[in-house]
């Protein structure tokens, strides 16, 4: 085999492994990773879960592995039925958030010694493997990195999670607490700093979306504007007052956009979409997904000419931001801790607006798109190449 004189068989990489924790956040972000190298099609997904049930749900804190035996020894001493319910299924669905999934319907329970044994038992015949994970929960399988992010070959991370060394966070992190924040340590050479998310909306991606969802979204009037909506998170509050403030501003501006379509995402709360369904349901402009059928989220990427998306997901203003089109965004100034660094960023970078309702959505304006998937593939390759290894797409 050509291999063989270009540095030996056991030097090129072929496929890939993804562990991934049930959070679409997080496995877009290895996913869309895998696909930027080349290994759509020879990866193997594997995730990590939690048991479930009453008592279980307030013992996420804790790192899996102590959850898992904590919630066997409650079993054995309770009963089953009592406290806690069983832990994980051997497979379990690929969850899809916004059209996104790994294209995979099931992925195995995350076990490292298996994912180990099932590597040494093919390298013979498919030599090694790279393994991408992305999220708490995923990297305890892997190697808990709390202190000692040079236990892994490479670490690709928004430069915002880095929050926690700058002057400001150590003014609001009492000195206690801080052995217990990551990171302790700024960036070395091995940690590549992104600007937001990793995520599978890459050009080809939506090259493809754009044909798929011509049919029903290239047909209609101009300028085309996208409204997603996530949900609050610790760092990022909000309820009915944010969602009567987005329809105002809403109503405001339709009298300049030629479309507007309207998504939720599963994190939204049932009262803060019904406020925007019942104002505007109705207007012969306005069209909002229901959560039947196929999910336009890749579609809207590709066909949207302004985006409006609230400020709690960095993953959708990631990949917004990727298609150089305007981007606004409201109630970033909910924001908080590293997220309110990230839209400081956003903005001084010429990425993002504040979204008030006094835009003129015909307006355009553009920026050099983000790109960190293409840095991220790149810094992934000479990582490998310093080793001695290469992939092979």
């Amino acid at each position: 085999m050509p291999e063989i004189f270009e540095g030996g068989i056991y030097s090129v990489i072929r496929r890939a492994v993804i562990v991934g924790n049930g959070f679409a956040g997080s496995e877009n972000q290895s996913i869309g990773l895998v696909r930027a190298l080349g290994f759509s099609d020879r990866q193997s997904f594997y995730r990590v879960t939690r048991p479930t049930g009453r008592l279980n749900k307030w013992l996420h804190w804790l790192p899996v592995s102590l959850h898992k035996k904590l919630n066997y020894v409650i079993k054995r001493i309770c009963g089953e039925s009592r406290f806690l319910t069983a832990g994980a299924r051997k497979l379990v669905p690929v969850a899809a958030e916004n059209g996104r999934s790994s294209g995979l319907s099931t992925v195995l329970e995350a076990d490292a010694k298996q994912i180990a044994t099932i590597a040494r038992e093919t390298f013979e015949k498919d030599g090694p493997l790279s393994v991408v994970a992305s999220g708490r929960d995923t990297i305890s399988v892997i190697q808990h990195p709390r202190s000692h992010l040079n236990r892994f070959d490479l670490v690709i991370t928004p430069q915002h999670d880095y929050y926690p060394l700058t002057p400001q966070a150590q003014e609001q992190i009492p000195r206690f607490r801080r052995r217990w924040i990551t990171p302790h340590e700024p960036p070395d050479r091995h940690v590549v700093l992104t600007v937001g998310a990793l995520h599978q909306a890459d050009s080809a991606a939506l090259r493809g979306a754009a044909t798929a969802w011509h049919d029903e979204l290239a047909p209609l009037p101009k300028p085309f504007l996208v409204v997603n909506i996530g949900g609050p998170t610790r760092h990022c509050r909000y309820g009915v007052d944010l969602a009567k403030q987005l329809t105002l501003s809403l109503q405001n501006v339709l009298a300049s956009c030629g479309s507007l379509r309207i998504s939720f995402s599963r994190r939204t709360p049932r009262k803060v979409a019904n406020i925007l369904i019942k104002e505007l349901s109705c207007h012969p402009k306005v069209y909002i997904w229901d959560g039947e059928g196929s999910n336009p989220h890749m579609g809207h990427l590709a066909w949207a000419d302004v985006f409006v998306i609230t400020a709690d997901s960095v993953s959708m203003l990631s990949e917004a931001c990727s298609t150089g089109k305007a981007v606004y965004v409201i109630g970033a100034e909910r924001s908080t801790w590293k997220f309110s660094d990230f839209h400081k960023f956003l903005r001084e970078r010429g990425v993002v607006r504040p979204f008030s309702g006094k835009e003129d959505i015909s307006e355009s304006w553009s920026y050099p798109p983000l790109n960190d998937m293409a840095e991220a593939a790149r810094r992934v390759r000479e990582a490998l190449a310093e080793r001695g290894w290469r992939l092979q797409v």
